[in-house]
C-alpha cells in the first residue's frame, strides 16, 4: 500500500474549514456545497476539531441545540486523531478500523495538508489488489514481470 502523501497527490487540494466559533448551520451549509461529511476545524491556523454530519445530527439536532446559534466548538471532536504524509495507508485503515472514524487529517509540520477519508482508503485497497492480481496472473503464466 501507498503513502498519505501519494494519496493526497490524487486529491484535489482543497481544505474545507470553519472556525470554533462558526455555528453548526455554517459548518452543514459548507459540507452541503462541498458535497463532504466532515470539515476541519481551524483555529489562527491550527487543527482544533473535526465536525461530522453525524456530529451535527447527533450532538446538535437530536439533543435539541438551534444549529444557527450552537458553535461549532460545543459539538466538535477536539484534538482529533492526525496521521503525517510519509505514514503507509494502512495506518489509516487500522486507526479508521479501531477508532471508529472516517476520516483523518493530515498534518505536516503543524500544518493541516489534507484529509484522508475512509473512501481514499478503500481505493487504495481495490487499486493494490489488482496490481497484486496482475503479478499473480503473470507468475502463474511463467511470464517475466
Amino acid at each position: 500500500m501507498s503513502t498519505v502523501k501519494a494519496c493526497l497527490a490524487q486529491k484535489p487540494q482543497r481544505l474545507i474549514q470553519v472556525s470554533s466559533t462558526d455555528s453548526v448551520y455554517q459548518a452543514l451549509e459548507l459540507m452541503k456545497t462541498n458535497r463532504v461529511r466532515s470539515i476541519l476545524v481551524i483555529d489562527a491556523d491550527k487543527l482544533v476539531g473535526i465536525v461530522s454530519q453525524g456530529d451535527c445530527a447527533i450532538r446538535a439536532f437530536l439533543a435539541g441545540l438551534d444549529a444557527k446559534t450552537t458553535p461549532v466548538a460545543a459539538i466538535m471532536t477536539a484534538n482529533p486523531m492526525t496521521v503525517k504524509p510519509g505514514d503507509p495507508m494502512e495506518l489509516c485503515m487500522g486507526v479508521m478500523a479501531t477508532k471508529n472514524i472516517r476520516h483523518l487529517p493530515v498534518v505536516a509540520q503543524d500544518q493541516v495538508v489534507g484529509v484522508v477519508s475512509i473512501g481514499d482508503v478503500v481505493k487504495q485497497m481495490m487499486t493494490d489488489l489488482g496490481e497484486h492480481v496482475s503479478f499473480l496472473e503473470t507468475y502463474i503464466k511463467g511470464h517475466s514481470v
